[in-house]
């Protein structure tokens, strides 16, 4: 098996221009808050019970699937979600669910000159949901039209080929330390962690590293709450590196 480089930290990567940025999509663009209570309600759970339990697997560093076997042990997501499309609840989002600070991010980012993209564990109707959206990018890539997954080391080397640079000008943006943050840097790609949804809040600081086994959020060029402050932070480390 091939062994992963060492990841990059900001210092090693200081001397470099970010030339392209990509965003993961659940709780980075969209907020995830309203599908993930339409879950709720298919289960028959109330929501605040699926909330706590789903940090719960979160804590533990485990797969958000589990949540499910939780209530509904053989649960299989596939299935349920082609079931609730032949009923006409299917997973969904749209413009009231992206987070407000999303398109004037992505301008901002696209009128200085780089490269943006969205790449995401998501499944063909979303990425459909995003192209109809019509926002502010050059590039949208799904686990699905990829073929291939977070955290593999395949997904994030076609990120990198849909970008056209080198890694370590690429910076990707996401809420979780354990799928975006460590795989891409150790692909040599700069990251950025918005603390915002259940991974951001909770998988970090002494639980992240307890999960993790090393200290991944510094890692990161950027830590952040939102993305409002995001492009002033790309365009001052281009001046300082350019």
């Amino acid at each position: 098996m091939r062994r992963p480089r060492p990841a990059r930290t900001p210092l090693t990567l200081a001397g470099m221009t970010i030339d392209a940025v990509f965003f993961d999509v659940g709780e980075v663009l969209v907020d995830e808050t309203r599908e993930y209570g339409t879950w709720a309600d298919w289960l028959g759970i109330p929501r605040h019970t699926f909330s706590a339990v789903f940090g719960a697997i979160v804590a533990q560093g485990q797969d958000y699937r589990e949540t499910f076997q939780v209530f509904q042990p053989g649960f299989d997501l596939a299935t349920e979600r082609k079931r609730r499309a032949e009923v006409g609840q299917p997973e969904s989002f749209g413009e009231i669910d992206l987070y407000p600070d999303v398109r004037p991010c992505l301008g901002e980012l696209r009128a200085q000159g780089l490269t943006v993209g969205v790449a995401g564990n998501q499944t063909a109707r979303a990425e459909d949901i995003l192209r109809e959206l019509e926002l502010p990018i050059d590039v949208l890539g799904t686990s699905d039209s990829w073929d291939a997954e977070k955290p593999s080391t395949a997904f994030f080397e076609r990120l990198i080929v849909e970008a056209g640079v080198p890694a370590e000008r690429i910076l990707y943006v996401g809420d979780r330390l354990d799928n975006d943050i460590r795989p891409a840097a150790e692909l040599g790609i700069s990251t950025a962690v918005v603390r915002r949804g259940p991974w951001g809040h909770i998988l970090r600081e002494a639980t992240a590293q307890r999960v993790l086994d090393a200290d991944v959020e510094q890692w990161c060029l950027f830590q952040l709450d939102g993305l409002a402050d995001l492009p002033s932070l790309v365009r001052r480390h281009n001046l300082q590196t350019g």
